[in-house]
């Protein structure tokens, strides 16, 4: 891991387009803001963390896979415009 110190409004970039900026210090904890390409997904640990879960349980069902592929072939057969 690499650690970093910052300061007030001082910042890391990340790659070619991401910067953490210290917005806040405070008692309780640090305000940071994230700057990256709205095609960069941006998240909390915790809620990365459950996207993974629900990915990971959605993909380990066959079942709901299988009713998932076949709504898909449905879609693709219906004719654009008419309700199936």
């Amino acid at each position: 891991m690499l650690v970093f110190t910052r300061k007030l409004d001082e910042a890391i970039i990340i790659g070619d387009g991401i910067e953490v900026r210290v917005l806040r210090i405070g008692k309780d904890g640090v305000r940071i803001g994230v700057t990256a390409a709205a095609t960069v997904p941006v998240h909390r640990r915790e809620v990365y963390d459950q996207i993974r879960a629900a990915n990971a349980g959605a993909a380990a069902d066959p079942k709901s896979l299988n009713q998932i592929a076949a709504r898909l072939r449905g879609a693709a057969l219906t004719p654009a415009g008419q309700k199936s």
